[in-house]
């Protein structure tokens, strides 16, 4: 371009009014490439899904995509995706909810769309969709090579986008504490001590409420938390069972010696339902699960005059070396692999993974906790979230250490730890721990044997 047409353009464009600019990325961004399709989508009946409900009547106003959609409790749905997934070709939802250890189980069997293709193709991905402002430890949490392995997650496909998330935390009565001149526990031994003191001192409620019943979800939330804390692995790096270490025992001794002493009594039936409740309604002094599980209980018109406000946030005790790993849950939002409308699908997951409607959420609905960085430092989410004692400088803490899914990812995951549920309810029975770990152990190797996982 010469000297004199570049001087012209140059003044052209100083002499634009203001107001006027050159169309922006943005702009070009053709929204409504989709106008006319319609998407089903599959829901888990959640705070989150009713902040997505209540604004999608703003997407088909921004794409003309139409969206019909099925909410079903948790108690059915995921046998629900694994039904309609299975179909194929025939399966009836274009995108669904999930969680990031579903993948282990999904993704093998090639029922989940890998989104890398999308989230890179400027065509399909508006310029401002800005994936690197997710949370990398949820967006790495969400990507595998479908290889067995802990070096493993966060290689490979990005099979699901992270779109709201738990971290596991400790939730306590600090009126209850602070009667009894009790400090927030730090190790393993405090929690349990701390649990049995305010249990003796309050007889009719529980020291501490944690998951219990028969199901994988038992060990993901607290217990984990603190395996992890503590320097203990579920597999070693040959995929071998390793809940018969000898800080798997220690660890898993002193939980079933707390819950015995201080949990619940129909401990082996609790699911997180049972310990939020019980914690909103004042029923236990303490709670060790999902931090989103106590913002719930803490809202007026929920939670009981005595609980409301004095409800308070601190990340999970540290391990003996003084290390803080924090396990996670990650609601995500997935594409069903046999879909017929992909880039319709894609649309509709860039724009509910999105800036716009996520910060929304955020602030006018429970849709805690966000997953984008911009979002924890909104201002407007910032004094919300200060009407919750501790609870954004808990986040800061845990998202500071080793937050991350604390598992090693592999497809018997739900079985496998359903069956460690098992063991922990029997050690809680009073079986010895070194003896019953080790046949769980012994027990899961021939699983992941038999499954070619193991050789």
């Amino acid at each position: 371009m010469n000297r004199r047409l570049l001087s012209l353009l140059l003044v052209l464009a100083l002499a634009l009014p203001v107001g006027m600019s050159v169309t922006s990325a943005q702009d070009e961004f053709d929204w409504r490439k989709h106008e006319g399709t319609t998407l089903r989508l599959l829901l888990n009946q959640h705070p989150y899904q009713q902040a997505l409900v209540g604004e999608l009547a703003k997407f088909t106003e921004l794409t003309g995509i139409q969206t019909e959609y099925d909410v079903i409790p948790e108690q059915n749905y995921f046998d629900k995706v694994t039904i309609d997934l299975s179909a194929g070709d025939a399966s009836t939802y274009d995108v669904f909810m999930t969680g990031a250890y579903m993948i282990w189980q999904y993704a093998p069997a090639g029922w989940m769309e890998p989104l890398e293709p999308y989230i890179n193709d400027p065509a399909k991905t508006n310029p401002d969709y800005d994936f690197e402002d997710i949370l990398p430890d949820l967006r790495n949490s969400e990507m595998w090579n479908l290889i067995p392995g802990r070096e493993n997650l966060g290689q490979g496909s990005q099979y699901a986008l992270p779109w709201g998330w738990e971290a596991n935390a400790l939730m306590y009565r600090t009126d209850l504490l602070e009667e009894l001149g009790l400090g927030v526990p730090k190790s393993l031994d405090e929690l349990v001590s701390t649990a049995k003191a305010l249990k003796d001192a309050n007889p009719e409620m529980a020291g501490i409420a944690v998951r219990g019943s028969l199901n994988w979800a038992t060990i993901h939330p607290g217990f984990m938390t603190m395996y992890a804390s503590s320097g203990c692995v579920d597999y070693d790096e040959e995929m071998r069972p390793a809940m018969n270490s000898e800080c798997a025992v220690e660890v898993t001794e002193k939980w079933a010696q707390m819950v015995r002493e201080s949990g619940p009594e129909a401990w082996t039936t609790y699911t997180w339902y049972q310990c939020g409740s019980d914690f909103g309604a004042g029923k236990a002094a303490m709670l060790f699960d999902a931090d989103i599980l106590g913002y719930f209980q803490n809202q007026p018109g929920t939670a009981p005059e005595g609980v409301l406000g004095n409800i308070a946030w601190a990340p999970g005790p540290l391990g003996p070396d003084g290390s803080l790993r924090t396990n996670i849950w990650i609601w995500s939002l997935a594409m069903n692999a046999g879909s017929k409308h992909k880039d319709a699908a894609w649309y509709f997951l860039q724009w509910a993974t999105g800036k716009d409607f996520l910060t929304t959420a955020a602030v006018d609905y429970t849709f805690v906790n966000p997953v984008r960085q911009s979002i924890w430092d909104n201002p407007d989410f910032q004094a919300r979230l200060a009407e919750q004692t501790d609870y954004y400088e808990t986040f800061q803490i845990i998202s500071a250490n080793d937050m991350k899914i604390q598992f090693t990812p592999q497809p018997l995951f739900f079985e496998t730890t359903t069956e460690w549920a098992g063991a922990l309810q029997d050690i809680y029975a009073g079986a010895d721990a070194k003896t019953r770990l080790d046949e769980l152990a012994e027990n899961l190797t021939f699983m992941l044997e038999d499954a070619g996982i193991l050789d």
